[in-house]
């Protein structure tokens, strides 16, 4: 529950201190003495984007802060995941607001961004104010409003999976089936570019290879007559190198018998003999090979042209890039082909996802409608206390064409404050004080539904007064026995029923008005109620009145 809130240099509030307690607690003024203004600081701490001019006139910095007592709620987890200091019975939220735009947040001076402040806040307070009517009207927070009081919570957890789930698949699906029909489109291209990569049966070096071979051919006559030449100087001119060398060799090797120092000059010049030997027969053997072959020679240029022309066209200039062109190509071409098999497979999981999820749609559909008949009872007999005697109201499913995460139900509040009026949506056929009263009744089933530590209503009570209104206090009352409520309220017959009351006033300062709240004591609040009843001259009637109604004895 919310223990203390301080406010400083905010709107027109210097400075305020306020002590709270459990039970009702009831928050009175005049208009436009700054009840809202309380309200509108108490906001900030839980998550509201601030403003500069939220900050009094004159001033640097705004600052509010709020200490709640967390010790029945289990919290520690929600810490715990936050890595915020708990103690298990104190949450302290500081909001500080600079004149130059910038704001700073802290829960237990661990600083944190406005989500957390409204992650946070939506564990702690419910701030009721009277636009939040119009929420009644809205279907998503009429689907809340029967999931909390139904306590769907793992139903709700289970569909959600279910439904994320198949969504995931569908989406999965649906990419996969735009990417089949782009490869598609593609597919007769690449096609054409592997047959054209394909046919002509690349071989790793090849280039090489046939440039190697073309250039022989071109040359050949150049390189038979080399050849010839260098045959004849070895062995078929009359002094030829092989005949000079072997009669050096035979000279040398008869010195050698009677000189042995010139050993070493015999055997170089015989490894000289023999090598160049070798070399006439290599060219031998090279010319017979060599030999002028057109045929051959266009069948290079053929060849080489065909690869030099797939070179220009996929714009790399070896062979091996064509072939790991080729390869990629076949690649891409095995990858289209195995989408059919890969759509099959998701359409069949997407399907099963889908039955699955319809499957925990009807369980959480079920909960729900299991549960309607108590609200509407409850809700009635509420009503019926209210003095909306012959109101009647009925939740109004029915299934959702396309499911989506909140589950496969529509749902409607129908309603009809008569007997012979036929149920209509409740927005086309509740007054405001209809609409306030059942909002009630609502926050009233819910407090008790979700525990929630706080809850305030700003003026909750439009559009009633006297019994009724007597009646709406005596409903927060009763919620205020299990949890703390705090009401801002016009109505005498509502103040009454606190079990604290304070008051909101504007006072003239050296530096201007400024608002200001103060706790009544038991006499200040007769006076208070009496002057609620009887206007601006407070009556001994409406003191005798006031006491009536607070129960005390004259």
């Amino acid at each position: 529950m919310l223990k203390s809130l301080s406010i400083e240099n905010y709107a027109l509030i210097d400075s305020i201190h306020i002590e709270f307690d459990s039970g009702l607690t009831v928050i009175t003024g005049e208009t436009g003495a700054g009840k809202s203004i309380v309200l509108g600081a108490l906001s900030l701490i839980l998550g509201q984007r601030a403003e500069s001019r939220h900050i009094k006139h004159g001033e640097n910095r705004c600052f509010i802060e709020g200490v709640f007592d967390i010790s029945s709620y289990n919290l520690k987890s929600f810490f715990g995941q936050h890595d915020w200091v708990y103690d298990g019975n104190e949450c302290i939220i500081r909001r500080e607001i600079w004149s130059n735009g910038k704001s700073r947040a802290f829960v237990n001076d661990s600083p944190v961004y406005l989500n957390d402040l409204r992650e946070i806040g939506e564990r702690l307070i419910d701030i009721h104010s009277q636009h939040q009517n119009l929420a009644l009207n809205d279907n998503l927070f009429q689907l809340n409003v029967v999931d909390t009081l139904a306590m769907t919570d793992e139903e709700l957890k289970e569909y959600e999976k279910a439904y994320n789930d198949y969504r995931s698949s569908e989406k999965e699906l649906n990419e996969t089936r735009l990417q089949s029909q782009k490869n598609r489109k593609e597919e007769d291209y690449l096609r054409f570019q592997l047959k054209g990569l394909s046919d002509i049966s690349l071989k790793p070096g090849e280039q090489e290879e046939l440039e190697e071979e073309l250039e022989a051919l071109t040359h050949s006559e150049e390189i038979k007559s080399g050849l010839f030449t260098v045959i004849s100087m070895l062995s078929e001119d009359e002094k030829n190198i092989e005949s000079l060398l072997k009669s050096t060799k035979d000279v040398l090797q008869n010195v050698q018998n009677v000189y042995p120092k010139v050993s070493e000059l015999t055997e170089r010049v015989r490894s000289a003999y023999i090598d160049l030997k070798d070399v006439r027969e290599e060219a031998s053997r090279i010319f017979e090979e060599v030999d002028f072959d057109p045929d051959r020679q266009q069948l290079i240029e053929d060849r080489l042209s065909a690869i030099y022309s797939l070179q220009k066209k996929h714009s790399v200039t070896t062979v091996e890039e064509l072939i790991l062109l080729r390869d990629d190509i076949a690649s891409q071409l095995k990858n289209i082909e195995s989408l059919d098999e890969r759509i099959l497979l998701l359409e069949k999981r997407t399907s099963e996802m889908h039955a699955f999820m319809l499957e925990k749609g009807k369980v959480l559909s079920k909960k729900r409608k299991d549960a309607v008949p108590e609200i509407e009872r409850q809700l009635i007999d509420r009503l019926t206390y209210l003095k909306i005697a012959n109101s009647r109201f009925k939740c109004d499913f029915r299934e959702k064409h396309t499911p989506d995460i909140t589950g496969i139900d529509n749902l409607e509040f129908l309603f009809s404050a008569n007997k012979n009026t036929a149920l209509q949506p409740v927005s086309a056929v509740a007054s405001g004080g209809e609409i306030s009263r059942l909002m009630l009744c609502l926050k009233a089933m819910i407090a008790g539904a979700t525990a929630l530590p706080t809850i305030i209503f700003d003026e909750i009570d439009t559009g009633t007064s006297g019994d009724i209104a007597d009646r709406v206090g005596t409903i927060m009352r009763q919620m205020s026995r299990g949890m703390q409520v705090i009401t801002i309220t016009h109505l005498p017959q509502i103040a009454s029923k606190g079990d604290a009351h304070f008051v909101v006033f504007k006072e003239e300062t050296q530096n201007g008005v400024t608002s200001n709240i103060k706790v009544l004591s038991s006499s200040e609040r007769v006076d208070e109620i009496a002057q609620m009843l009887s206007g601006a001259e407070v009556t001994t009637e409406a003191i005798e009145n006031a006491k009536a109604i607070l129960g005390i004895q004259s």
